[in-house]
């Protein structure tokens, strides 16, 4: 098979994550994790997907659509798979991130564990090719997440805040909850809020500002 890679993908495993504020520094989250990252790679091309740069991170795709993606987080390099909550998972790696509906990541820490799933994964990316050329959908709950406290506290103690919140999609809503809701410590909680404050009151979801630089 004829391999070809993407020159912005090379760029994001040499730089780093552009998103990342420490992008093309020594600090980056990549660097922390090269070597899985290629290895992910590398398995994501055998299988015949197209090699893609989308939010800034190596997203592949068959025939226009979404299969997988590659990223790094602090404490791990991932293969995400957009609709993972359709596959079958008979070895049970597959993992839910946050309040996330249709994805699905498995992690990884070691070259020697991604070298040991290889066949695995090669499986389960053709099974979400099959998903995907077959038409299957998620059915999506639309109920909102609940609110972490720091969340409601801030709507309560600015009521043009709560309303601007509550103007906003159920998906934007819900993209913030989920991004809030995922720091651990209360401070860390209260101070994303605070930094998407201004985004909230202009109507935006967290991603607007980029898709639209896109």
């Amino acid at each position: 098979m004829d391999i070809k890679t993407n020159p912005l993908i090379d760029k994001y495993l040499m730089d780093g994550c552009m998103r990342c504020p420490y992008g093309a520094t020594p600090q980056c989250k990549v660097n922390f994790w090269k070597n899985e990252l290629e290895l992910l790679r590398q398995i994501a091309l055998k299988s015949g997907l197209k090699e893609e740069l989308k939010w800034s991170v190596p997203v592949y795709t068959h025939q226009g659509k979404n299969i997988i993606s590659i990223n790094a987080l602090k404490a791990s390099a991932n293969l995400s798979f957009f609709k993972g909550a359709l596959l079958k998972d008979s070895h049970q790696i597959l993992e839910q991130q946050g309040n996330i509906q249709s994805g699905r990541i498995i992690r990884f820490t070691t070259t020697d564990r991604i070298l040991q799933l290889q066949d695995i994964l090669q499986s389960y990316i053709q099974e979400a090719i099959a998903v995907e050329e077959s038409g299957s959908k998620m059915l999506v709950n639309t109920k909102l997440p609940p609110l972490p406290k720091e969340l409601l506290d801030a709507s309560e103690e600015d009521p043009h805040f709560k309303k601007a919140f509550y103007a906003l999609t159920p998906g934007r809503q819900r993209g913030y909850i989920i991004h809030f809701s995922q720091a651990q410590q209360p401070a860390t909680r209260i101070s994303r809020i605070m930094r998407y404050k201004e985004q909230i009151f202009l109507g935006k979801g967290m991603h607007d500002d980029y898709k639209q630089r896109k």
